[in-house]
């Protein structure tokens, strides 16, 4: 019997463009992973699995914000490779409904879209935000896309299922650019850390 909505944050990644752990980096007062998970909090989901690599500081951050939020579960990964991170967090939450997908270094993320994707969802495949043209996260995956996503490998997350399936993907414009702004280098934190808040 499914359960309700899940979301995955996904944080295994070894950010080496960024040359640092990018997702212990502070951005607005904060280390920037803790704002992917507050933005999964805000999601109408009644469990969050955030996968990451074992790190002493990751752990704590991780750990502290499981803490106060009884619905997070961490579990660890040693592959960077984004599939093997979906795949783990699939997983995790095989008997849900739907899975959102939020990425760790996206602290942009207004914490309505993931309600305006739930909305649109019904039966189609998918729901995915847009920005003028632009898709973006957080995905939110039906239980048949994420039991298919569940079969994928290497360095790839959803995005060609998707784009397999796009005649049943709900796409679902929004207004805040943050759907699509990710943080790869010390340069795009600088830049997004100048944006107005």
């Amino acid at each position: 019997m499914s359960r309700g909505l899940a979301a995955l944050v996904l944080a295994a990644g070894r950010a080496q463009r960024f040359g640092a752990d990018k997702l212990l980096q502070h951005f607005r007062g904060a280390p920037l992973i803790l704002h992917a998970i507050a933005a999964a909090a805000a999601a109408p989901v009644d469990r969050i699995v955030v996968v990451k690599r074992s790190g002493r500081a990751l752990d704590q951050c991780c750990c502290d914000a499981a803490a106060k939020d009884a619905r997070i579960a961490l579990a660890d990964i040693e592959s960077d490779a984004l599939s093997a991170s979906l795949r783990l967090g699939l997983e995790q939450v095989r008997d849900a409904a739907g899975v959102f997908v939020f990425l760790g270094d996206m602290p942009l993320i207004a914490h309505d879209v993931a309600l305006k994707l739930a909305d649109k969802l019904g039966e189609r495949f998918a729901a995915i935000p847009v920005f003028e043209g632009r898709q973006g996260h957080p995905v939110l995956l039906s239980a048949r896309a994420a039991q298919l996503a569940s079969g994928l490998t290497g360095d790839q997350g959803a995005g060609s299922l998707l784009r397999s399936h796009a005649h049943e993907v709900a796409r679902v414009d929004v207004e805040d650019e943050g759907v699509t702004l990710d943080v790869d280098t010390v340069e795009a934190l600088t830049r997004l850390e100048q944006r107005g808040s």
